[in-house]
């Protein structure tokens, strides 16, 4: 079977085949970073119950923070589309962007240049060791496909996935109106 490419700014949709793994059940993730040697990508349809100003005290902006991946929990990484604000951010595709200057984000914060359309929050990331990715490509964990959205951050994170199901056609449309946790049927 043929995939699309692998590569930093394709979306990662996790297959209906791994509704019982509890990290990816229904996940989209950004791929960030893919190299030779890794793969580095952030969930974006997965809210969690924080605030960025839970995490960051001196802050006052209530931009909700999502779960990111496994990896790492505890600490916190963005993707956004203001690299004019924020210096020293990796281009990923379609004008988003990874990192960057952490005290000029958090001055861009208090001066409410930045909005929440603009940046995502998570806690984690999620990430794969050589050829892993690939592996669980080829094993039906994953699908790829390109980051079509004009704004990845306006994406509504309750019905993204299905979407994307709806978007991928044939049996994928099935498992568009799954209940989320099978075993309650």
């Amino acid at each position: 079977m043929t995939h699309l490419e692998i590569k930093k700014g394709n979306l990662l949709i996790s297959e209906p085949s791994i509704l019982n793994d509890s990290s990816f059940n229904r996940a989209i993730v950004l791929l960030t970073e893919y190299t030779k040697n890794n793969a580095v990508g952030f969930i974006l349809n997965r809210p969690t119950s924080f605030l960025l100003s839970d995490l960051i005290t001196d802050l006052n902006c209530d931009f909700p923070v999502y779960e990111g991946g496994p990896v790492e929990q505890e600490n916190l990484y963005f993707v956004h589309r203001v690299p004019e604000l924020i210096p020293n951010s990796i281009a990923i595709s379609n004008g988003v962007f990874w990192g960057g200057n952490f005290e000029s984000l958090k001055a861009a914060l208090h001066t409410r240049q930045i909005t929440n359309t603009d940046i995502r929050f998570f806690l984690g990331y999620s990430g794969w060791g050589k050829n892993q990715l690939s592996e669980e490509i080829e094993s039906n964990s994953w699908f790829v496909t390109k980051n079509s959205s004009k704004n990845i951050f306006l994406e509504d994170h309750s019905t993204f996935w299905r979407n994307k199901m709806v978007e991928k056609g044939g049996n994928y449309k099935l498992w568009a109106n799954a209940p989320k946790d099978a075993s309650l049927n």
